[in-house]
């Protein structure tokens, strides 16, 4: 039997060195005679192993890492096509820790087949949902999907269901299905992953979102730091469309329906669903005022799903296997399973798919291992640069869309990003007032005006210019800026500043910053 090598072609694998991994391996094998097949897949998500080697041996998958270009001739004379012993050996992959703990319904092919083998794709339970879809009544999928629970995972946590049948509602000559790829959170990766690792998910996704609402055409919008994922996804779509997945019968159905790729140009206010809307129509990416909703005049004016990645890729198995099954998943109003991205200062970074219902403490000392540099965790920010930090007192909150808000905090993307006890909170509360300041699309005071001033106000705490009236005045600016931008981007950058400022306040006081200093 020719051996199966999957060597990661993830970004995140390639960074530390996957490329050369595959190089060596191949120039060794040439160089030995021996035959080998080599699949190039995605990652399962454990950065902290990466890059990850898996060999098909008779005895099922063996994984080696992490591993370096000086490594591969020792593993193939340890016999590592065999699952040969070696220093490096993980053993089966399903069983190390990380992966052993998660949930992986969303995430359940990722890193495990090649991204670009629709026949793979459907041997590990692909399309089935599509399947299903083509058979069912619009109004049926749409209330499959309602049913599940599934929220937006960008973000906000709208139902999924309640905006699918609003466009399902509308009256149009055209409608839209438009996938927010802008992945620009800190500490995120998992909409990159799918593109990179499991594309044809994100397309059956977006194929029953279409069928589902009367949509014909779908846009991916995906920013421009993402190269391998943006080649990835348009490969599979190509693929997608030769196979009959998409195009004017979709898996031999009446539906028509096709995708296109889009990039942005990398700012992060496109991420917001309307300035996004008005990037892929080739205006300034602006935030549009609300009504009207995207939902009934979206892109090019008309009724539009946006929906995020995440959101888009976990309606498959939905569709596949139930709404009752998705539902059964999660606790509260959050229901199914999450990727929570685990980075910052931590021991086992990477993503970790599990059901809503895990305490940040859980997360943070359990699966991530606590910090990296074996110093007290102080802070803990998720959801991105807007997300409000949580100290440890905090850490029994529960992954919701509801217990976070409930501390002043927001689940977002599911990006977590830990800091240890260095960590100064006031440099953090600038960092947010500055990169509202940079990225602003700047249509609102609140947002253009506040964020610049609360930079020079939090400069001025630092400088100890009446500290404690300063305190008082980045206090009311954020309410003015909480309440008053037109969206989120302003709207949500007080999260952080008041976060710190609140759970950290000896960090904002003279004696604590002169301490500091020395």
């Amino acid at each position: 039997m020719t051996a199966t090598i999957y060597i990661p072609r993830d970004s995140g694998a390639l960074a530390v060195g996957a490329e050369k991994v595959a190089r060596n391996i191949e120039r060794e094998l040439t160089a030995r005679g021996i035959q080998a097949t080599i699949v190039r897949n995605g990652s399962r998500g454990a950065y902290f192993l990466e890059p990850m080697v898996e060999v098909e041996t008779a005895a099922g998958r063996i994984a080696y890492g992490p591993v370096k270009p000086a490594d591969v001739a020792s593993l193939i004379e340890a016999d590592f096509l065999a699952g040969g012993a070696h220093r490096l050996a993980l053993g089966d992959p399903e069983k190390i820790p990380f992966f052993a703990k998660q949930t992986r319904l969303t995430f359940a092919r990722c890193g495990i087949i090649d991204p670009l083998s629709l026949d793979a794709y459907k041997a590990h339970g692909g399309l089935a949902g599509l399947r299903n879809a083509v058979a069912m009544a619009p109004a049926d999928i749409v209330k499959q999907v309602t049913e599940s629970g599934l929220r937006g995972r960008g973000g906000a946590g709208f139902p999924t269901g309640i905006k699918w049948n609003t466009v399902l509602g509308a009256v149009s000559d055209r409608k839209y299905i438009v996938c927010n790829g802008d992945e620009g959170d800190s500490g995120t990766f998992a909409d990159r992953m799918i593109f990179e690792g499991d594309p044809f998910v994100l397309i059956e996704g977006m194929a029953i979102a279409g069928i589902a609402v009367g949509a014909t055409k779908g846009y991916i919008y995906i920013r421009s730091e993402y190269p391998h994922g943006i080649a990835t996804m348009t490969a599979a779509i190509e693929i997608a469309r030769r196979e009959g997945v998409l195009g004017v019968n979709v898996l031999g159905s009446p539906n028509a329906f096709d995708i296109e790729v889009r990039t942005g140009a990398g700012a992060y206010v496109c991420g917001e669903e309307t300035s996004l809307l008005n990037s892929l129509e080739g205006k300034r990416g602006v935030v549009r005022a609300k009504p009207p909703l995207p939902a009934l005049q979206g892109l090019f004016g008309k009724p539009t799903v946006v929906n995020n990645v995440i959101s888009l890729a976990s309606v498959p198995i939905i569709l596949d296997r139930g709404a009752a099954f998705y539902k059964d998943f999660g606790i509260g109003r959050s229901r199914g399973t999450i990727p929570l991205q685990i980075a910052g200062n931590v021991r086992y970074g990477g993503l970790f798919e599990a059901a809503f219902g895990l305490t940040l403490g859980d997360i943070v000392d359990g699966i991530a291992g606590g910090t990296a540099t074996g110093r007290p965790v102080k802070a803990v920010q998720v959801g991105g640069p807007l997300g409000a930090y949580f100290p440890r007192s905090l850490f029994d909150t529960p992954f919701d869309y509801e217990a976070f808000a409930a501390k002043d905090g927001l689940v977002g993307h599911a990006g977590i990003v830990v800091f240890d006890d260095s960590a100064d909170m006031l440099k953090q509360a600038r960092f947010a007032m500055e990169f509202c300041a940079i990225e602003s699309c700047g249509k609102c005071t609140p947002c253009r005006i506040g964020s610049t001033r609360g930079v020079e106000t939090l400069d001025k705490i630092r400088a100890g210019v009446e500290p404690e009236k300063q305190i008082a005045l980045v206090t009311d600016l954020c309410n003015t800026m909480k309440f008053g931008s037109l969206c989120a981007l302003g709207g949500f950058t007080p999260y952080p500043v008041m976060s710190a400022l609140n759970h950290f306040p000896d960090d904002f006081r003279p004696a604590a910053m002169a301490e500091a200093a020395e």
